[in-house]
């Protein structure tokens, strides 16, 4: 082939691909109308709650959970996702929780009770196992889980975290006690100042003539029915000394 051929033929292929691309840019303009087209059905936007809205994260890692099974004697996994320690705003209560990366479905769900401990995983410094009750399949069962981090750092911050907030649970825990029994025994100081008073009522009811504890029992039906052992012993005292008719009169009213 002599070299005019060759030349003719190469320019011949630059035209070639040059009117190709022209004609792939008039079809794209073509193509390209610009119309707007309406969605058939317009969705409404949907607030989602998590029931963890009044609630605050205090740890959130990824992590790979599992369960012993006590039938099988085997660990079994639970899926693999996000751990949260979450305490309650108002309580000041911290539950773990942890869903899957996927559907996001619950696999434990259970307080952080002052009894719960944590420990290392025998052979393996990146897990940690522990007993809690747990509610996530709908029903309490005590479980004992092994939870499996990517770094060691991961594990070790989490046993911290959890055996911190177990403590606190705890001293919160006596706090709590502390405050029923002095609950407790100022209900018991009010009962006893209630029987003084009480002791008090009957003392003045043998020195009140009839028609003075007859007034006494009009005033006692306006106060309610923390007054009827009061009353009970103003009527009482009438049926001692007043005929029948009187008492029914008194009774009636």
């Amino acid at each position: 082939m002599s070299g005019d051929n060759v030349a003719h033929e190469a320019e011949t292929r630059v035209v070639v691909v040059e009117v190709e691309e022209e004609a792939g840019k008039t079809v794209a303009e073509e193509e390209d109308t610009g119309a707007q087209v309406a969605p058939i059905v317009k969705l409404q936007e949907v607030s989602i709650t998590t029931g963890e809205e009044e609630e605050d994260v205090v740890l959130d890692m990824k992590a790979k959970l599992y369960r012993f099974d006590k039938d099988g004697n085997q660990w079994k996994e639970r899926g693999g996702g996000t751990v949260k320690l979450l305490k309650h705003k108002e309580t000041g209560k911290v539950r773990l929780v942890m869903r899957q990366a996927k559907t996001l479905k619950i696999c434990a769900n259970h307080l952080v009770l002052p009894s719960i401990s944590v420990q290392e995983h025998s052979g393996n410094d990146k897990s940690c196992v522990w007993h809690a009750p747990d509610f996530s399949d709908g029903e309490l069962k005590e479980e004992l889980f092994c939870i499996r981090f990517a770094k060691v750092e991961n594990a070790k911050k989490f046993m911290e975290m959890v055996e911190e907030i177990a403590k606190s649970q705890d001293r919160n825990s006596e706090e709590e006690d502390e405050a029923a029994d002095t609950a407790a025994e100022t209900l018991r100081d009010l009962k006893i100042e209630d029987g003084n008073k009480i002791q008090e009522f009957k003392e003045e009811l043998k020195e009140d003539t009839n028609e003075e504890k007859k007034e006494r029992v009009e005033k006692l039906e306006t106060k309610g029915e923390e007054k009827e052992e009061e009353k009970s012993e103003v009527k009482a005292e009438i049926t001692l000394e007043e005929p029948p008719a009187a008492t029914e009169a008194i009774q009636e009213a």
